[in-house]
């Protein structure tokens, strides 16, 4: 429950603190004295997002804190999976820079919003006039009847086995997707791919063919300059091969004399011996250079395919093209396959579709029991709020398979007697909707662990009598959970524990937002201006007296 509430620097609010009660809070005053302003930076604590506008002070930032006794909710484990300090007395902060930057944080560990909404709503449930509406919404009421009939179970059993379907609808779609792309192009890819395979192109392939083209168009002046070459080195009296081989036996006839004759002579026979090897290579080069047209015609007319494909695919190299020829073989396959695969994926869709069926109908038939013991039950605690002729009929459209099972729940309402029950949308009035609303909530706070429940002027269009009764039913509700309503009648103030009364400060430039615990004559006071307006006659002193001594 939430022990210490800390507002500062937000909308009218200067600085703000309370220490709640554990059971019922009572917060009142004027109109527009920032009441709700109060609930709207608890909404921060429950994750709401928030703008610089917020900022009373716009060069200092806004701080929202609560201290939350959580020792009793089991909630270590919940802190464990966030990986954060597990403390008995726990402080949630929110923090908004003047920048606009907004941090949360709890026991001092920086969280995400959603780390800190997933924790804070564990603590608080904050009813607003605007929540109100809610209860007209189909999710909202089936939330309700799952509350009520302790489905949590099997919801979390059908949740598992829908996920599962739906990643399987997922899977299947995919593949249906991707068969209609593949096959648009399948008959184009094909015939790329028959192309590229017919060509049987090699790595290398391209290289070695303009070399061999090079030397064939250029055979004549290479043949030419071979033989030169070869008459220069080996043919006739003055070829460089006799030079050589007269020089090597003039100077082997010296190495008797010294080294270094020695040394020249093995120089020159290593040279003749490599001089006569590369007047072979010549030999062989020349051998093998053959003008031949045929050749060169065929060389070409490879090479001009070549060139058109890489021309086609855009890319340079052979290497590129055997890579696209190797994708528009794994297109080709994965076509081929999608078939099976969309066949496979469709016989497991059927599989998760039953099974999710399955648990929805177990789901359907527990809610659909509960349907006549929560109908009397709120016709009950309608009467107790002063629409003794309610009716109330709760219906259930069997829908397709969803987030939340095959139930489209609709609670249909009347206030009146003889007149049928219709949608909420269009049955209720304001005064009315807020009392079902409020029974509502009385139902709920006995189904969930929901520590501190939060009322915004809940009691609007109610009085007298009635608003005796209200009041009653929230002190019963305080008994086992920390309750905290604003409210704007003597009634329902006299029931709390505690009584905060909210004023505007109007002695600076600026008004800010104050508040302040009432002791026993500031509310007797207090609950006698609600009664009789700012000038309280004694009869009003009086029954707000009288009103606390019932209260007590």
């Amino acid at each position: 429950m939430l022990k210490h509430l800390l507002i500062k620097n937000y909308a009218l609010i200067q600085h703000l603190e309370i220490d709640p009660s554990a059971n019922l809070n009572i917060i009142t005053g004027e109109t527009g004295a920032g009441k709700s302003i109060m609930l709207g930076a608890v909404g921060l604590l429950l994750g709401n997002r928030a703008d610089t506008k917020s900022l009373l002070d716009e060069s200092s930032k806004c701080i929202i804190e609560g201290q939350f006794d959580i020792k009793e909710y089991q909630l270590e484990k919940l802190f464990d999976e966030e990986d954060l300090d597990y403390a008995p007395l726990s402080i949630f902060r929110r923090e908004i820079s003047p920048s606009g930057k907004s941090r949360a944080f709890i026991n001092d560990t920086p969280v995400t919003l959603d780390i800190l909404k997933k924790l804070s709503t564990r603590l608080m449930d904050v009813h607003s006039q605007h929540e109100t509406l809610h209860l007209g919404k189909h999710n909202y009421q089936l939330a309700f009847v799952d509350a009520y009939a302790g489905t949590t179970a099997l919801r979390q059993a059908y949740r598992s086995k829908f996920q599962a379907y739906k990643k399987a609808l997922q899977k299947l779609e995919a593949l249906k997707k991707e068969n209609a792309e593949v096959g648009k192009e399948a008959d184009f890819n094909n015939f790329l791919l028959s192309e590229l395979t017919k060509a049987e192109l090699k790595a290398g392939e391209q290289e070695e063919l303009e070399a061999s083209l090079e030397v064939m168009e250029h055979a004549e002046e290479i043949k030419t300059k071979l033989n030169e070459s070869l008459a220069t080195l080996s043919d006739g009296e003055f070829a460089a091969i006799s030079g050589l081989q007269q020089a090597k036996t003039l100077v082997s006839q010296l190495k008797t004399y010294a080294k270094s004759y020695e040394s020249i002579s093995e120089r020159l026979e290593s040279t003749f011996i490599e001089l006569k090897d590369i007047i072979n290579e010549i030999e062989k080069e020349e051998d093998s250079v053959e003008f031949d047209p045929e050749e060169i015609q065929i060389t070409q007319e490879r090479l001009s395919l070549i060139y058109s494909l890489q021309q086609k695919h855009q890319v340079s190299g052979i290497s590129e093209l055997l890579e696209i020829q190797a994708d528009l073989e794994s297109k080709a396959n994965r076509f081929n396959n999608l078939d099976d695969e969309i066949q496979s994926a469709e016989a497991e869709v059927k599989q998760y579709q039953e099974a999710a069926q399955k648990e929805a109908e177990a789901l359907s038939q527990k809610r659909q029991k509960v349907f006549t013991a929560l109908e009397k039950e709120l016709k009950t605690l309608l009467a107790q709020v002063g629409i003794p002729d309610a009716s109330i009929n709760i219906t259930n459209e069997v829908v397709a398979l969803g987030d939340h099972g095959i139930d489209q729940v609709n609670i249909l309402f009347s206030a009146n007697k003889g007149i049928a029950p219709q949608e909420l949308s269009k049955s209720a009035s304001g005064g009315e909707f807020s009392r079902l609303m409020f029974c509502v909530k009385y139902i709920l706070a006995d189904k969930i662990s929901m520590p501190t429940i939060i009322f915004d002027e809940i009691d609007t269009g109610v009085s007298g009598e009635i608003a005796l009764k209200l009041g009653d039913m929230m002190k019963r509700m305080a008994e086992n959970h920390q309750v905290i309503t604003i409210s704007h009648l003597p009634q329902v103030a006299a029931k709390g524990s505690k009584h905060y009364f909210v004023f505007k400060d109007n002695t600076s430039d600026k008004a800010i937002s104050k508040i302040k615990a009432l002791d026993e004559e500031e509310r007797i006071s207090e609950i006698a201006k609600m009664i009789g307006g700012d000038k309280p006659s004694e009869t009003a002193f009086q029954s707000a007296r009288e009103l606390l001594q019932v209260t007590s």
